[in-house]
């Protein structure tokens, strides 16, 4: 699979500049492009099976002939049975875990990678054209270049390599919606682009008008390339798990920024019950890799220690409970694979014998001596359970060996019990024997426990068959959700949601080097305090409008003081300028978007709950300058190829996580002001 940059036709060592950004190539064959795309076939074949379904439907409807409606019948039946079994095909390629994990051999418990939703290639080129001229006055074949970067970055957003330089190539995407929504779809008027997604666990394609499926679909996979490389993460060391560890923890915050933000998508893979699960399985996997670290130097075989452990694989047990119960429910249960509630359950009952496992070990092979601290193992014995068996105390268990003995024995049988129906579940479910290594750690557990119990046993000794108590799951190391820092794209005075008039040309005559106006703010600037006797007024200059143009030197981008610096050469003969006025438009409603799921047309209201604290209040919201996607007419001339180098002010074209990226120049930051 090819990587992240690629030299455009020039030597390396030449500068960051000379390297563009791509996705990887869809016919590289490797084992996550080849499952790529299978599920993209899959994707197109159970389109063309739910058109066939929704035009027998129809037929069935509309005829009254028994003959007819018996060979529809007919048709249904053996359509509906390939649906079933391409739908099962596809859970089966959701249920291929292999491919994501680490290429090294491994001794650790597989984990669960998301995978990507797969979309349909989207023109953007003639819509924008005719918006631009339409919208803005201005030939749209002059921005041809910056609309097919746009397209470019869309393209390689398909593909993105399963690393950090996918991760921020799909960022660098997402921060350029809210651009291109604020730029091009305006609240009154459509323009003709669908973007269809598939549901990435059922398969069900998805067509909506506007973006909010788009930026949605675009964090889900940002989400499931953090879950990518969680698993391929290398877990035998502590770099490895520290990436893994984060990695889940990224992924559960972007899935829950998508739960929280659109609310209102019509896919089964983005409803608030799915994200709910996938986020718990997340953290549950962080938590997981939380303990493998705990347990990577060594347990020390000390009463202390393996109680604690005993504690935190309670945790991971607790955590994967959790996940396992969600997933039973509807209508997650009828979407999400079933080896995924599966594996989740094999988990509870593994770790919380491996719980039981540490207990016992910490009260057989451990005997109260003059030298340990009594209070403090009694105080940690007794935060272990929730209730202590009747008749017993942590103190008497401590002290008085046949107790010790008997709890510990209870202990080290709960956990064979827990080791063999996690074997038993395992062997239930087909689709994890093709995982190897968890049947072998599954049955090197049981075995320890096995080799345990008859350390302990005496032929003499008299069975006392008491219960062992629950122990309190505790963690020193809780995994919660880390939300990258994801830019939203900047907003600008020059919107689809607002109408300009043409540019119009006025002539500049200064009269004792006076122009007669006075400007305020900045990218662009604004015509304020105008002399109703100069004579641009009589040209047809007026207060509020928005300079666009000195001369051929376009100034839409350029601050207060870059203008002042070309007005001031301004000489007697006079030069013009082009000018902008805002229009008055009415209010209008939200509008509804028309969306198309499995060919059957429904309305949704997309109003979707963006707006962070700072939307909520302009005044006090602080912007900085940044270049849009769209310079109108200033060139980026460091670009080397046409892929992938939006013009912005991250010349090398990455958008690190760690990095915050500045927002655009709003009209509520027009506060300074110059006199002419």
């Amino acid at each position: 699979m090819t990587d992240a940059l690629l030299p455009n036709g020039l030597k390396e060592g030449r500068g960051e500049n000379n390297y563009f950004r791509k996705g990887c190539n869809p016919l590289a064959q490797t084992g996550r492009s080849k499952l790529q795309n299978k599920r993209a076939s899959l994707n197109q074949q159970i389109i063309k099976q739910m058109r066939m379904r929704a035009g027998a439907e129809n037929l069935l409807r509309a005829t009254s002939n028994n003959k007819v409606k018996e060979m529809v019948l007919l048709e249904l039946s053996y359509v509906n049975s390939n649906l079933q079994l391409l739908t099962g095909q596809l859970e089966g390629l959701n249920s291929s875990v292999e491919v994501y994990q680490n290429t090294h051999e491994t001794a650790n418990i597989p984990l669960i990678a998301l995978g990507l939703k797969e979309t349909k290639e989207v023109d953007f080129s003639t819509p924008f054209k005719d918006f631009i001229l339409e919208h803005y006055s201005e030939d749209g074949n002059s921005y041809e270049e910056e609309i097919a970067d746009l397209m470019d970055l869309r393209q390689a957003c398909r593909t993105p390599s399963r690393n950090e330089a996918g991760v921020e190539l799909l960022a660098k995407y997402y921060s350029q919606l809210p651009l291109m929504e604020s730029r091009f779809f305006g609240p009154n008027r459509p323009n003709g682009i669908f973007f269809s997604w598939y549901d990435s666990f059922t398969g069900v394609p998805l067509c909506q008008q506007n973006l909010s499926l788009e930026k949605a679909s675009i964090l889900f996979n940002i989400a499931a390339l953090f879950s990518q490389i969680g698993t391929r993460a290398d877990r035998q060391t502590t770099v490895g798990l520290d990436e893994a560890i984060s990695s889940f923890q990224k992924a559960a915050g972007v899935l829950n920024l998508l739960k929280e933000t659109f609310t209102h998508i019509p896919s089964y893979d983005m409803s608030p019950a799915m994200l709910s699960t996938l986020i718990r399985m997340m953290l549950a996997q962080s938590q997981e890799c939380l303990f493998e670290k705990t347990a990577l130097p060594g347990i020390r075989n000390q009463f202390l220690p393996l109680l604690r452990m005993a504690q935190e694989a309670a945790k991971v047990s607790e955590v994967y409970d959790q996940v396992h119960q969600s997933m039973i429910q509807s209508p997650v249960k009828d979407n999400v694979p079933s080896f995924w509630s599966t594996n989740a359950q094999v988990k509870t009952h593994h770790y919380r014998s491996m719980a039981h496992y540490f207990v016992a070990s910490a009260l057989l092979d451990h005997q109260l001596g003059p030298g340990d601290d009594e209070d403090q193992q009694e105080k940690t014995l007794s935060q272990v359970y929730d209730s202590i068996p009747e008749g017993r105390s942590p103190q008497d268990i401590l002290k008085k060996r046949d107790q010790r003995e008997c709890v510990g024995k209870a202990h080290i049988r709960r956990a064979i019990l827990g080791h063999e129906e996690a074997l038993r579940i395992y062997a239930l479910c087909h689709q994890l024997h093709e995982l190897e290594v968890l049947q072998e750690i599954l049955k090197a557990s049981h075995e320890r426990s096995l080799h345990k119990s008859s350390e302990h046993e005496r032929e003499d000794e008299f069975p006392d068959y008491m219960e062992a108590p629950d122990i309190i799951a505790k963690t020193e190391h809780k995994a919660e959700m880390q939300l990258p820092p994801i830019t939203k794209g900047p907003l600008s005075v020059f919107s689809a949601k607002q109408r300009w008039t043409p540019p119009r040309t006025i002539r500049l005559r200064p009269v004792d080097r006076d122009l007669g106006f006075t400007l305020k703010g900045g990218s662009p600037v604004q015509v304020v305090s105008l002399d109703p006797l100069n004579p641009v007024t009589a040209d047809g200059l007026k207060e509020g409008d928005f300079i666009v143009a000195v001369g051929d030197t376009d100034c839409k981008w350029m601050s207060i003081s870059e203008v002042m610096r070309l007005l001031k050469d301004v000489g007697e003969d006079g030069a013009d300028i082009q000018v902008v006025s805002l229009m008055e438009m009415m209010p209008s409603m939200p509008t509804k978007s028309a969306t198309f799921s499995g060919n059957l047309p429904k309305t949704y209201s997309m109003i979707c709950l963006d707006l962070d604290d700072d939307d909520k209040n302009p005044k006090s919201r602080k912007v900085t300058k940044k270049s849009s996607f769209l310079s109108w007419g200033l060139k980026n001339k460091l670009k080397s190829a046409s892929t992938l180098s939006l013009p912005t002010a991250d010349h090398s074209g990455t958008l690190p996580w760690t990095k915050p990226s500045p927002s655009f120049p709003s009209s509520s930051a027009f506060n300074d002001s110059a006199l002419y």
